[in-house]
């Protein structure tokens, strides 16, 4: 007689049944009745067991190695990470989840749809300008990105007095566009008259409303009611610190101040539409092929 399996057969090809069994060495015979220990990510809830206590409770917090543990009549006990425990009756490892990425960008701070992975370009002959440091960084905060891609450069000109004779040493022409963004630009304001002296086909001269480009950050975004009116003649940014009570000794108060406002831009919504407009217009003016 010789067997295989669970049945035995004689010579005769008579079977009869294997009173042996199967193999006890045939599959995975060392493996723990309640299965093998597995790695769990942590999560808020869930319920498991520390079988050498049978203390059983509901994750509710976890740090430096450690996680809280509370039962159903509020009672925490702390474990040490690791194995250990059991869930759903198999014993488990616990570790904490791992760490989301950063959500993947799909607009930049102007709201243009993001593109991943292009070089910005070679800077354009065509150029930006502003009247102040504080212009081309809240211009660069907002549209830096589309502007490296379109590789146009914003410089800060620190006033329009001269704008004319600034015009004229940049030597716009085909290929060569000057746009220039300019503070107060209001009818009957002494930059208005300066900005229609400006006549070349390849400058574009716009503007907002605004004494400052402080102005053109919403008050809400800033956690202000309003900004405030203050007397002509008078400095208007010292003029709105002293309103707000915020310290108005000398520029570095006033570079803070600044500081802390564009701290609060993080995309075009927090800027007035006035603006918004003007910046898009000459963008495109200067990308002009």
């Amino acid at each position: 007689m010789w067997l295989t399996g669970q049945t035995a057969f004689t010579t005769y090809g008579c079977a009869v049944a294997d009173r042996y069994g199967n193999d006890v060495l045939s599959g995975d015979w060392r493996k723990p009745k309640n299965g093998r220990t597995v790695e769990v990510e942590l999560e808020k809830g869930m319920v498991v067991e520390e079988p050498s206590s049978g203390f059983v409770g509901a994750v509710v917090r976890w740090e430096h190695g450690v996680v809280d543990l509370e039962d159903r009549f509020g009672k925490i006990k702390t474990y040490p990470l690791g194995p250990g425990f059991w869930l759903d009756g198999k014993p488990v490892s616990l570790k904490p989840p791992k760490k989301a990425g950063p959500a993947k960008k799909t607009r930049t701070a102007s709201g243009s749809v993001a593109v991943d992975n292009v070089r910005a370009k070679v800077a354009r002959a065509s150029r930006i300008y502003v009247e102040g440091r504080h212009d081309a960084e809240l211009v660069e905060k907002v549209w830096g990105d589309d502007l490296r891609i379109e590789g146009v450069v914003v410089e800060y000109l620190e006033g329009v007095d001269d704008l004319p004779g600034i015009v004229n040493r940049f030597q716009p022409g085909p290929g060569r566009r000057l746009g220039v963004l300019v503070d107060h630009l209001v009818d009957g304001s002494k930059e208005s008259t300066i900005a229609a002296q400006v006549t070349n086909r390849h400058v574009l001269v716009v503007g907002h409303p605004f004494i400052d480009i402080w102005e053109a950050v919403k008050p809400s975004s800033v956690g202000i009611k309003a900004w405030p009116k203050i007397p002509h003649g008078q400095d208007w940014k010292k003029g709105v610190l002293q309103t707000f009570g915020w310290p108005a000794t000398d520029q570095a108060d006033v570079a803070a101040a600044w500081k802390h406002i564009l701290s609060k831009v993080t995309s075009y919504a927090d800027l007035e539409p006035t603006l918004l407009g003007r910046v898009e217009e000459l963008i495109d003016f200067v990308t002009l092929d």
